[in-house]
C-alpha cells in the first residue's frame, strides 16, 4: 500500500498546509484503530479550490465508530454525520471544517486498500506518473466543473459509469488487481 500522505510534508504549499492541519487535528492517531488513509486529489497534486480531505477507514462495527467521530469532531464547524448504503454496504460518512480545510471521514467494512476511493487514487496517481502532461488537463477539466473520476474518464475515453469504469481501466492497464 502506497502512503502518499508522508510526501505531502515536502509537497506543494497546499499539500504542506493540509499536512500541518491533519497533524494539528491529530486525526490519524485518534482514528488509528480504523487504519485511516488520506485519499483524494490533494495527495496526488490535482486539487483545486474547495477540494476536501477524504480520510477513508476500515470499520467493522459502525456504532462505536460513529460514537467516536461524534465525540471527537461534533464541535467542529459544519459537522454532519450520516449513515447510508453504497454498493449494498452500510457506511458512515462525516463532514466538518477545521483550519480552513473541509474533511470527509468515510468508514465501511472493507480494508482501505480495497475501497474505491483508494483504488481510484492509485490509478490516478499511476496515470499522472505515466503521462506528465496529464495533470494540467485534469485540473483544467476539474475547474470546468468535472469531478475527478469523470475527468480521467473523459481524457482516456472511458465510457459508462466513471467510478466503475476507472476501476475497470486500472485493471486493464495492470495498475490494480481485482
Amino acid at each position: 500500500m502506497i502512503d502518499l500522505f508522508a510526501s505531502m510534508k515536502k509537497g506543494t504549499d497546499r499539500q504542506q498546509e493540509a499536512y500541518a492541519v491533519i497533524m494539528e487535528l491529530d486525526i490519524l492517531n485518534d482514528m488509528n484503530t480504523y487504519n485511516p488513509v488520506l485519499c483524494g486529489t490533494l495527495p496526488i497534486g490535482i486539487d483545486i479550490t474547495g477540494s476536501d480531505l477524504d480520510i477513508i477507514m476500515e470499520v467493522q462495527e459502525l456504532d462505536p465508530f460513529e460514537e467516536l467521530i461524534q465525540t471527537l469532531y461534533n464541535k467542529k464547524d459544519g459537522f454532519t454525520i450520516k449513515r447510508k448504503t453504497i454498493n449494498g454496504k452500510e457506511v458512515v460518512k462525516a463532514n466538518f471544517t477545521f483550519s480552513g480545510f473541509e474533511f470527509e471521514l468515510f468508514g465501511q467494512a472493507q480494508p482501505v486498500h480495497k475501497q474505491h476511493a483508494y483504488l481510484h487514487m492509485m490509478i490516478e496517481h499511476e496515470l499522472l506518473q505515466r503521462y506528465p502532461g496529464l495533470k494540467q488537463k485534469v485540473i483544467h477539466l476539474k475547474n470546468q466543473g468535472y469531478k475527478t473520476e469523470p475527468a480521467f474518464c473523459e481524457l482516456f475515453d472511458i465510457t459508462g459509469d466513471p467510478y466503475e469504469g476507472l476501476i475497470r481501466f486500472g485493471v486493464e492497464e495492470g495498475i490494480i488487481r481485482e
